[in-house]
């Protein structure tokens, strides 16, 4: 019986801590809370300007990093337009790199 209590309690566990680790991911020195800041400006048919927290976000991003994602399957399956993602640096006010 006790057997029976210990598993789910386990699996409840194990599901938090793979939670609490997918949301402190971070990318280019951008946490997943700082690139959800700049999605509404890199995806949807209508994307928005960039916020001012999208650009000082964008601010402390590693751009040369962020720049080598840029032909990654992986951000059209995530929503993000990467055509739309090389102009925010642009649309800051940041100079962009230069081999981007």
């Amino acid at each position: 019986m006790a057997s029976t209590v210990r598993a789910p309690a386990i699996l409840l566990l194990a599901v938090f801590s793979l939670a609490t680790a997918a949301s402190s991911l971070s990318i280019c020195n951008m946490s997943t809370d700082d690139l959800a800041e700049c999605r509404p400006a890199v995806s949807g048919p209508s994307p928005s300007e960039p916020s001012a927290a999208c650009c000082s976000v964008l601010e402390k991003a590693d751009l040369p990093c962020l720049c080598s994602y840029r032909s990654s399957p992986l951000l059209p399956s995530f929503g993000i337009d990467p055509n739309l993602a090389l102009q925010l640096p642009r649309k800051c006010s940041l100079s962009p790199p230069t081999d981007c």
